[in-house]
């Protein structure tokens, strides 16, 4: 493993507070105002030594000649103390404001890296580790990260700023006032510290139970309708109560090992404040200290050990922050499986190609495709039948490269031009040529002129009337209270699975794709829908010169019977091609999967 590496993972906080680097101006006023806080607090208290010893040596207060008492001394420490005092409260709150605003920024920049990093993986990564938990470690754990990092400048950098012109002072008096608290200080930090390793553990296990809370959480929410279904809510709120439990255990028995924990430092620390006054005492009594300088050593020492105090306190935060701080680098440090080619995607009409392609399972076992063998001509509409579990969505799922193939080349192009391996080509190119839109019908909560721009952002809204119409959803429209600018609601929830279905289409047509699949894209539609639509789709081929390659995932006849021709997967194989009137005649599989 690479020093990098061992860094990244043994001080993920650390490099949190490396992200300062992006506001440089602000860090450097914030530390300086800090700076000057803290040291002009051990100065105020210097001060008031100074104060008191010329109350010791009766030059505070002078009785004149005339009986007339002279206030001027006390009157001068007075006002200077009170100085102090303004000008540490003003600093002290720029100092807080200050803190708080780059502790925000931060934030900002974690979940906009965070963002764009759970866009930049593939769908792999998301399949391994869920919804609950990615939603988990970019909320909870990233607030546990901010309290942390505005915890920072009060707890970790005010502390040393502290302790160093506090012992500093104190040692200037005499070497063995500072040195003592010094090593007592250093040696309580040390017991915070090893107890903290300890509460990392056990936050980790609280964040795992956490995401499955979030889990449970997110299906319950999605998967309303079902449950509603099958009667389902007193199980559901039985699991979501027994992982609630779960996670309510692991956070006690986390916050119970913290606060059994901290006396301890505390105690070894408060040993300070007994020794200054011990031992100051005893510099007073023989005459190496004045009684100023006793007293100020005395509110140092309190100031620095109250101080101290406070990181036990928050030693939680810290710990809590140390282990969300590690599951985020392990989402930010993430790579994607599937990485962009630099080829461009040529500029002309696009067919399919497969060369013995290979796809096996996730963590080994059988192969989902083998040997798959076929090519699609551009312009050309191809059916892909085949039973449950043959292979068609992972087929689907390498056309625009949401997965790679183990073994074989997956090529598009014509035999005019040539074909392009996919994997050599830009991705952000490719997948605006090749586009597959799945059975499952995704809306976001937002207006129906937003959804249709997801796939073109600077489509006008004839464009947008345009594709509704290609895919037979003018009449959705007319529908609409609102027309274009109608909120359809959560995942498109006020509108039924056929009408979900025909504005994604109209979407995926709005890409001016050159290569669309339809993975079972149209089980929703009637026969006389999916008809109009792919009428149109042929229709404005001819108008445009547009060429669209379209290969659909169907099980129904009626599609099958509107494609050029039909490929028939089974067991991951191409078991046959042809048209349907070939197959009926030559292929069992075909007549038996068709009901023939």
């Amino acid at each position: 493993m690479s020093e990098v590496n061992t860094f990244n993972q043994r001080y993920p906080l650390l490099r949190c507070l490396l992200l300062y680097r992006y506001m440089p101006w602000g860090f450097t006023l914030t530390a300086s105002l800090f700076l000057i806080v803290n040291l002009s607090l051990a100065g105020q208290q210097w001060l008031i030594g100074r104060a008191v010893h010329d109350v010791e040596r009766h030059v505070a207060v002078v009785q004149l000649p005339n009986g007339v008492l002279d206030y001027h001394v006390a009157l001068f420490w007075l006002l200077v103390l009170i100085g102090v005092a303004l000008t540490r409260g003003v600093l002290q709150y720029l100092a807080g404001i200050m803190s708080l605003t780059i502790g925000q920024d931060l934030l900002f920049i974690l979940r906009e890296r965070i963002l764009s990093q759970v866009q930049r993986l593939d769908l792999a990564y998301h399949w391994r580790h869920g919804v609950g938990e990615i939603v988990t470690r970019t909320t909870r754990d990233a607030d546990k990260l901010r309290d942390a990092l505005i915890n920072f400048w009060r707890q970790v950098f005010e502390t040393g700023v502290v302790v160093l012109a506090a012992v500093g002072i104190m040692c200037w008096y005499d070497i063995w006032l500072g040195l003592v608290p010094l090593l007592l200080t250093l040696g309580g930090i040390l017991i915070l510290v090893q107890q903290t390793n300890h509460l990392v553990t056990l936050d980790r296990a609280v964040g795992q139970a956490y995401d499955q809370v979030n889990q449970n959480l997110s299906e319950g929410v999605a998967g309303v309708r079902v449950i509603k279904a099958f009667a389902l809510e007193p199980i559901r709120i039985e699991s979501f109560s027994q992982q609630v439990q779960v996670f309510t255990t692991h956070a006690r028995t986390a916050l119970a090992y913290a606060t059994s924990r901290i006396p301890l430092p505390q105690m070894v620390i408060a040993l300070g404040h007994v020794w200054v006054l011990g031992y100051g005492a005893w510099l007073v009594s023989q005459g190496r200290l004045n009684l100023g300088e006793l007293v100020a050593a005395v509110l140092i020492a309190n100031t620095l050990i109250l101080r101290i105090e406070t990181i036990g306190r928050v030693m939680q935060v810290f710990a809590d922050a140390r282990s969300s701080a590690a599951r985020l680098w392990d989402v930010l440090d993430a790579e994607p499986e599937i990485l962009s080619g630099a080829e461009a995607v040529a500029d002309t009409a696009l067919g399919l190609s497969f060369d013995l392609v290979k796809v096996s399972a996730q963590g080994g076992g059988k192969a989902i495709l083998q040997q798959c063998t076929f090519k699609v001509n551009p312009g050309e509409i191809v059916a892909l039948v085949g039973q449950t579990g043959s292979g068609k969505s992972t087929l689907m799922s390498l056309l625009p490269r949401l997965m790679d193939a183990d073994q074989g080349i997956v090529a598009i192009g014509n035999d005019q031009h040539g074909w392009q391996n996919i994997q050599h080509l830009d991705l952000s190119e490719l997948r605006q040529r090749v586009h597959v839109v799945p059975q499952e019908s995704f809306l976001f909560s937002d207006t129906l002129a937003s959804n249709l721009r997801q796939s073109a952002s600077d489509a006008t809204d004839e464009e947008l009337l345009e594709a509704l119409r290609l895919a037979s959803a003018s009449e959705v429209l007319e529908r609409l209270e609102h027309g274009l600018e109608t909120r359809l609601g959560d995942r498109g929830v006020t509108l039924s699975g056929g009408q979900r279905q025909r504005i994604c289409l109209a979407r995926a047509l709005l890409t001016r794709a050159s290569i669309l699949g339809l993975d079972d894209a149209t089980s929703a539609l009637d026969a006389a829908t999916e008809q109009t639509i792919l009428h149109n789709v042929r229709q404005y081929q001819q108008n445009n010169g547009h060429p669209i390659t379209i290969l659909i995932v169907s099980s129904k006849l009626s599609t099958v019977l509107m494609a050029d021709r039909v490929i028939v997967l089974a067991d991951g194989h191409i078991q046959a091609q042809g048209t349907h009137h070939q197959l009926k005649e030559t292929s069992a599989a075909y007549r038996e999967l068709m009901g023939i």
